[in-house]
């Protein structure tokens, strides 16, 4: 997540000095001196907004501390968005990448502020029925036009490889998990042995976000119009799947105030069902239906608590990015108890 609601954190875990020198030599148009403050929330990639006499900017950097192999690749996620940037799907500006680490300690990049509106909460309930119908109608046709782009023409042909996406990802977070475990888990044991021997068939390749849902986008404060898709850690090249699945897990997701909306969907609620997204999406997209859910919802979460425990040897490391980390810590078990549950579903 790029940002949480709140006021900017007051910090001094940056050089001004040296940023604002290298934003004069990288940054079209910045003019300082530079004032920042960190965005509230967040476990991936530290965010902050940057307040010059040139106008507002993000910056995304790496945690500072010992990393996993592979994460919190913000050079993926600048190449990405400056990949898709000139195709005209809604992410930010990019404005330069810096993997000089004697800048400010790590690598990171800066990209535009984009103005608008962020629903945090996927209930919506500051709109009426209508605009709840439009906004869920936007995520979804935002994610089939992401996948219909042709990546080779946007230069991220090489972004990651064509074929075998779940083989390679329950690979990837299933060594991720092991990097970072700290305790012994029956169900999670049981997924590293289920997973990669039920893998589905992949049948189309596309860009993948990797952590598309409603509260990594900010909207149009006016029309239910996406802006920006935020946070892009996670991209790839992939199974398209492992996104429409992912924003379909939502719907099986308790309502906390955030993306969940387990039960609010139908009705006169104006959200739409998992059928209406599924019929929307395969519309779009020019297929004729979509494949067992429960495999890729086991993999989702599997996935999930994979990145938690991430957070919580980070915590225990005293690396975590956020003061909340120890309460996401403790989410790792019931995130495996649901994948397995899913699991289960999908015949295991």
């Amino acid at each position: 997540m790029i940002a949480a609601p709140g006021a900017l954190e007051t910090v001094h875990d940056l050089d001004a000095d040296r940023l604002a020198g290298w934003m004069e030599a990288h940054v079209e148009g910045f003019a300082g001196p530079l004032t920042y403050g960190k965005f509230p929330g967040g476990q991936s990639n530290p965010t902050y907004r940057i307040d010059a006499a040139s106008g507002s900017y993000v910056l995304r950097r790496k945690p500072f501390g010992p990393l996993l192999p592979s994460a919190h690749a913000v050079e993926r996620e600048y190449r990405l968005i400056a990949g898709l940037h000139p195709t005209g799907f809604p992410v930010a500006r990019p404005y330069g990448l810096c993997e000089d680490e004697a800048v400010i300690g790590s690598a990171f990049y800066v990209m535009e502020m984009v103005g608008g509106v962020t629903h945090w909460n996927g209930a919506l309930p500051d709109q009426a029925p209508a605009q709840r119908t439009a906004i869920y109608h936007e995520i979804v046709d935002r994610l089939a036009e992401l996948h219909g782009i042709d990546f080779g023409a946007a230069g991220l042909g090489d972004y990651g490889k064509p074929g075998s996406y779940f083989e390679r990802q329950v690979g990837r977070w299933t060594k991720q998990y092991r990097l970072a475990q700290t305790d012994e888990l029956p169900e999670v044991e049981r997924l590293i042995e289920w997973l990669p021997r039920t893998l589905p068939p992949q049948t189309r390749t596309s860009i993948v976000h990797g952590d598309y849902r409603i509260d990594n986008m900010i909207f149009d404060a006016g029309q239910p119009r996406v802006k920006a898709v935020l946070d892009w850690e996670l991209s790839t090249l992939g199974d398209p799947m492992a996104d429409f699945s992912y924003l379909l897990m939502n719907w099986f997701t308790p309502p906390n105030g955030g993306a969940g909306i387990a039960g609010l969907s139908g009705g006169d609620s104006g959200i739409p069902t998992v059928e209406q997204m599924v019929e929307r999406y395969c519309a779009a997209t020019g297929r004729d239906g979509i494949p067992d859910l429960n495999w890729y919802f086991a993999f989702g979460m599997f996935r999930l608590m994979s990145i938690v425990q991430g957070i919580k040897k980070r915590w225990l490391e005293g690396n975590a990015s956020n003061a909340k980390a120890e309460a996401h810590a403790a989410r790792v078990p019931m995130l495996a108890a649901a994948a397995w549950n899913f699991a289960q579903q999908a015949g295991a």
